[in-house]
């Protein structure tokens, strides 16, 4: 962690990494900003989800063992877990070990007779997965177009590792964001109750905590960005003045107007979905979407 931050802010844009945002109270305020009116990919999905799943039961067939890669609370698994007959098991895997404590004895109690392993680690380099009946189907769920955050390197080593990992007959049920207007992005990622500025200032609150940092958290805003050349809403904290800032002894200078870039969120159109999928194992099979086209989700299947 210390490693990461220290390189990403000595860039000429600094930066820190996006999965810094999850600790527990950041995770806390994600869940929040799901529920807000401005966002709508949870919402969106959701239904999706909803309607979608009789015919990802059907395909998904019985006895599958699903495997959620960061799956936070997992809220919308409830519909797949509802939807999906006499599952082997359920793998939430996530950054934030407070996230997924919280999370299991709650599904636990709702589903006592389902198998629950959870897993502490990063979706980009899976960990090795519980050892549940090897003879089960493996599927995999990415929601909430977490993809979005990647860039192609990182979607590339994704969609592989998973690929290895829920093996020949696995299948990845994948949300993703689509191309739309930046009247509907941009109040997404600056909410007008200031959840997801909250959300993106608790990263520095964190630096402050576990790292010693000195960041005066009056001296940082928030900024949400569409870049259009890159397709993707931007998360930034702005320096409102000229300081400085000390990480376990080592100084960085901010100019006021200079920003840590916290996040990215990629929104999609159906060419970079098929590029970026023809580089991958996968191919589609199904491709369910609400009528406002305003996100995907996709069922694949190995190629």
């Amino acid at each position: 962690m210390l490693d990461d931050v220290l390189e990403g802010l000595s860039g000429r844009q600094k930066t820190l990494p996006s999965r810094l945002l999850y600790d527990a109270r950041g995770s806390d305020l994600f869940e929040d900003i799901t529920a807000l009116p401005e966002y709508y990919p949870t919402r969106t999905e959701t239904a999706i989800l909803n309607a979608a799943a009789p015919d990802l039961s059907r395909r998904i067939g019985e006895g599958a063992v699903l495997v959620e890669y960061g799956a936070g609370a997992s809220v919308k698994t409830r519909i797949l877990l509802d939807a999906l007959e006499a599952l082997a098991g359920y793998v939430p895997i996530d950054v934030s070990d407070d996230m997924l404590a919280k999370t299991k004895p709650l599904l636990q109690q709702d589903y006592p007779e389902l198998p629950i392993h959870p897993v502490v680690g990063n979706f980009l380099v899976p960990p090795p997965l519980p050892d549940i009946d090897p003879r089960a189907r493996r599927v995999g769920f990415f929601p909430g177009s977490t993809i979005g955050n990647l860039d192609d390197a990182d979607i590339e080593t994704f969609l592989a590792g998973a690929a290895e990992e829920l093996g020949p007959d696995g299948l990845l049920v994948l949300g993703v964001d689509l191309k739309k207007s930046p009247d509907i992005l941009i109040p997404a990622y600056d909410d007008a109750q200031g959840v997801t500025a909250d959300f993106n200032l608790n990263l520095l609150v964190r630096l402050n905590r576990e790292l010693g940092a000195d960041f005066d958290l009056d001296n940082f805003r928030h900024e949400a960005r569409w870049n259009e050349a890159e397709s993707r809403m931007e998360m930034h904290l702005v320096s409102l003045a000229d300081q400085g800032v000390t990480i376990c002894g080592k100084r960085f200078d901010f100019a006021a107007g200079e920003t840590i870039h916290t996040e990215n969120s990629r929104k999609f159109d159906p060419a970079q979905i098929e590029r970026l999928l023809a580089a991958s194992p996968w191919r589609v099979a199904e491709n369910y979407r609400d009528a406002s086209d305003l996100f995907s989700v996709l069922l694949l299947e190995r190629r």
